[in-house]
């Protein structure tokens, strides 16, 4: 079985290593992909963070990086890959990442979306605080997986 587990991971949090790793076990390939949005630039390149990303999952044999364009569903597709991966940190995120699940079925009826649910420690962790910090001077490395400096 194939997964995708898609996000901008600009930069790579402890969160979504969390959610990779409870994944980790049920699938035979995970694409960690970056979505390529014209209309957002990010704060680091895509192939740095793609280097972020292998160095954080260099021990899963079974997670490939991959950076995309294009609606996610189709990504999916193109790659054989029927599930889709998401961390959920608050109800918010539920609703949000329920609607997109929607639709994404709607694209291709065989896709599914699973949630993980965020460990109460790293809910407050995403890419966009981190960012801040960063943008602000803060220090980022309680936030960032062992290695990944800013």
């Amino acid at each position: 079985m194939k997964a995708v587990f898609p996000g901008s991971f600009d930069p790579i949090t402890k969160g979504h290593l969390a959610v990779l790793e409870a994944a980790v076990p049920l699938f035979d390939t995970i694409y960690m992909a970056i979505g390529i949005n014209a209309d957002k630039k990010g704060m680091f390149p895509i192939e740095q963070r793609k280097a972020w990303i292998r160095q954080c999952t260099a021990a899963f044999s079974n997670v490939e990086v991959i950076d995309y364009d294009g609606l996610t569903a189709d990504l999916c597709k193109s790659l054989d890959a029927r599930y889709i991966i998401r961390g959920l940190r608050n109800p918010n995120d539920f609703q949000y990442e329920k609607d997109i699940a929607e639709a994404n079925r709607l694209l291709w009826p065989e896709l599914e979306t699973l949630f993980f649910p965020t460990r109460p420690e790293l809910s407050c962790i995403s890419s966009s605080v981190v960012r801040d910090l960063h943008h602000h001077g803060g220090d980022c490395s309680a936030f960032l997986p062992e290695g990944i400096l800013l």
